[in-house]
């Protein structure tokens, strides 16, 4: 069942919202206290312009949360369990944030864009309040705000070059994550190597809001030779490549150990951050459930789950599914769950409990395409 999302002042417009609209944007969703677009009326075109050729999204609600001032580096370290060691403008870093109980509350890439300026390049979560109330707590000289910055995504075999063609040729030496400024024709960015797919890309966050238009003008009519079309972070391909999404595959207990991250926390560095301690008993410990994939049998799913499927294995609770669909590259059904660690153990299937009935699914590692 489809339901109309009201267009209003309440919620956020990015500065590419209206050049979506003009593309042909059919649903959207709230993210970051932003409209959010999740497609524009054909998924399966969708996924595949952005598995064979090259898609824009306007991801503008990936929002940026800026630490300006002398202690900037200090709240950095002190926000994320990452060890920012060696961080460099023009390079950036995954670093997951944690509460004090060493739970998951947001994973962004962080980069450092000048000597005393890092962004937290945010999912959906309240993260410049988290970091503004420690800031302030801890009496740190330091300014936590959001910026004018909102990016727009290039994803794609072929984004290289639409990119290329658009910047010029030394964005294919980008090394993942790695940014540079850069102004075309009056409209300032950062142009960094990245993006929600494991498909390759470029995100420009644009520094002028009042340019969202211009900026989608001139990708789309450099994409025209390569077949661009709009499309937004793409539910099939997400599944198949086992991308983290916070909110939707984590509850308020998740630890990032649990989401295969583990190798971002840098526990035992020198420098101190929130839930240290709570991270390393968690560590020590071990965890009792992991993010895995599911192949699924049955007929092809028409859509993704409104809600998670609840897993269970011999009659007992195994896990939950959260978030499903079919794979034209795997031919199969196929979703991201979190899954107890006995049952992956064990190698048994599971049932997968969905609204129109239990299906059994094998669990596998991810990414699964």
């Amino acid at each position: 069942m489809s339901i109309t999302l009201a267009i209003g002042p309440r919620v956020r417009k990015s500065p590419y919202f209206e050049s979506a609209r003009k593309a042909g944007l059919a649903s959207a969703s709230v993210y970051n206290h932003m409209y959010m677009p999740t497609g524009y009326g054909d998924p399966i075109a969708e996924y595949e312009r952005l598995v064979t050729g090259v898609a824009m999204w306007d991801v503008g609600v990936e929002r940026q949360v800026a630490l300006k001032g002398p202690d900037a580096l200090r709240l950095a370290r002190y926000l994320t369990p990452r060890n920012l060691d060696g961080i460099t403008i023009g390079q950036g870093k995954y670093a997951p944030i944690c509460d004090y109980r060493g739970a998951l509350i947001n994973d962004p890439v962080l980069l450092q864009v000048s000597d005393d300026e890092f962004w937290f390049s945010i999912a959906d979560s309240d993260i410049t309040l988290w970091a503004g109330g420690i800031a302030g707590a801890l009496g740190m000289d330091v300014k936590v705000f959001e910026p004018d910055v909102s990016p727009l995504a290039v994803q794609g075999p072929k984004s290289f070059d639409v990119v290329a063609d658009l910047c010029g040729d030394w964005v294919r030496d980008l090394k993942y994550f790695a940014f540079r400024d850069f102004e075309l024709d009056g409209i300032p960015f950062v142009l960094a190597r990245s993006g929600w797919s494991k498909q390759g890309g470029f995100e420009f966050y644009l520094r002028d809001g009042s340019r969202g238009d211009d900026l989608w003008a001139r990708v789309a009519e450099a994409g025209k030779p390569y077949g661009i079309g709009p499309g937004t972070p793409n539910y099939i391909e997400r599944v198949e490549s086992g991308l983290v999404s916070y909110g939707a595959d984590t509850d308020d207990v998740t630890n990032p150990f649990e989401m295969g991250l583990g190798k971002f926390m840098d526990i035992d560095q020198p420098h101190d951050f929130v839930g240290k301690s709570a991270l390393k008993d968690i560590r020590d410990r071990g965890v009792t459930r992991r993010f895995m994939g599911l192949m699924i049998d049955g007929a092809p799913f028409q859509g993704t789950n409104e809600h998670w499927w609840e897993l269970t294995s011999d009659g007992a609770y195994a896990g939950y599914a959260c978030a499903s669909a079919y794979s034209p590259r795997a031919q199969s059904n196929i979703a991201v769950a979190m899954v107890k660690t006995d049952v992956i153990d064990s190698g048994a299937q599971v049932n997968v409990h969905t609204e129109t009935g239990s299906r059994t699914a094998d669990v596998v590692q991810l990414p699964i395409i």
